[in-house]
């Protein structure tokens, strides 16, 4: 199929694109998947139990896909494992709900907009800070410098006498501006869908920076640390500079996906913070296929929406348990399905299949054909 798709004429593929970009526009309003007459959100399995709001599913799918669009710089193009991304989003939106929230210690009230830069430039120098002295560490020692990064934001975050308020959080994050066609703001709290088509438009944006960036001379840099570091150094890579670039990259995006999180919620807490979130980005990248803008994108996708597509499954197939209690165990059942079966992820880009099936012939013996 991408054979098939590479030798489509341009303008082919670009009214396929421009259609897929369109359909996922469309998507959140109700009569256009209720006329599809599939089961396409987390309403039609749980409208036993609960009647979920599509928009606000499908807003919270595309941050799980912004935010593993940025790992997939740090992850996929450089090679270095990072466990500690979320850090990175949680000081984007508290950096958002410091500048313009008036309940913050701080007292301000920027504007949304103002305040969005500013959370870009932290996380991008929170990003050079962790880097500048970890990034000569490789492998099992950078996860566990990074995974430190994170609790350190998360232990600091739940304390009640800090900046970042504890547990209490902090209200009144204001939302993006804009207004609708009668006066009212566009953005408020009861409709999800202007938060979900700002952040797919984000996407999109950040989509074809990072095609940019990934066929670029600092891309090729990327792969070439990736492959193998010590060979990219001899050949006279600045190998220390990419990598440094990559974790201020990838944090400026993640910085950019918390504050548009923080605008949306008007309320955040330590809670919103999790380790186990992190990781899951980053089962996120794997799954998808590390290296790949494509495989980001659904293994992102999948990673948040699964679950919530399996609630209450259990009462539609004539079960007796409610399987949204169970919907984490079935999605990781599935993962490690998918790591033993499929370990290169499920788009994985060319190079990285090509690796992996030169593994694999290396691990299966080959047939000996006898000589005539």
């Amino acid at each position: 199929m991408r054979q098939r798709w590479s030798d489509m004429p341009k303008q082919v593929r670009w009214a396929g694109l421009a259609a897929l970009v369109a359909f996922f526009y469309i998507l959140p309003n109700r009569w256009f998947y209720e006329y599809l007459g599939f089961p396409i959100g987390s309403e039609y399995f749980a409208f036993y139990t609960t009647r979920s709001d599509f928009a606000a599913v499908l807003f919270d799918t595309a941050v799980f896909v912004l935010l593993a669009v940025g790992l997939n710089v740090v992850v996929g193009f450089t090679g270095l494992l990072d466990l500690g991304y979320f850090g990175f989003y949680a000081v984007g939106a508290y950096t958002v709900a410091l500048l313009t929230s008036p309940a913050s210690r701080l007292e301000l009230t920027w504007p949304w907009l103002a305040a969005v830069p500013v959370a870009i430039v932290v996380t991008m120098i929170s990003g050079v800070i962790l880097g500048t002295p970890t990034l000569r560490l490789r492998g099992d020692y950078l996860a566990i410098v990074t995974l430190g990064f994170a609790e350190m934001i998360r232990l600091y975050a739940a304390r009640n006498d800090g900046l970042l308020q504890g547990q209490r959080g902090i209200p009144e994050v204001q939302h993006p501006p804009g207004p609708m066609v009668d006066g009212k703001p566009l953005f408020g709290v009861v409709d999800s869908k202007p938060y979900y088509w700002l952040i797919l438009t984000v996407i999109i944006v950040i989509i074809f920076a990072m095609r940019n960036l990934e066929r670029s001379r600092v891309g090729r840099a990327w792969v070439a640390i990736r492959e193998d570091e010590d060979a990219a150094e001899i050949m006279g890579v600045p190998t220390f500079k990419y990598k440094l670039w990559a974790f201020a990259i990838g944090a400026a995006v993640g910085g950019l996906t918390g504050a548009i999180f923080a605008g949306k919620q008007t309320f955040i807490n330590s809670d919103s913070f999790l380790l186990e979130s992190s990781i899951l980005v980053l089962a996120a990248v794997i799954l998808g296929g590390a290296g790949g803008i494509k495989g980001a994108i659904i293994g992102g996708a999948l990673t948040w929406y699964l679950p919530e597509w399996f609630r209450g499954f259990g009462q539609i197939i004539g079960l007796d348990f409610d399987t949204a209690e169970y919907r984490i165990l079935i999605f990781g059942l599935i993962i490690i399905v998918m790591m033993i079966f499929r370990p290169q992820g499920l788009v994985p880009n060319r190079r990285r299949a090509a690796e992996f099936a030169d593994r694999r012939k290396e691990a299966v013996p080959q047939e000996t054909v006898p000589s005539e």
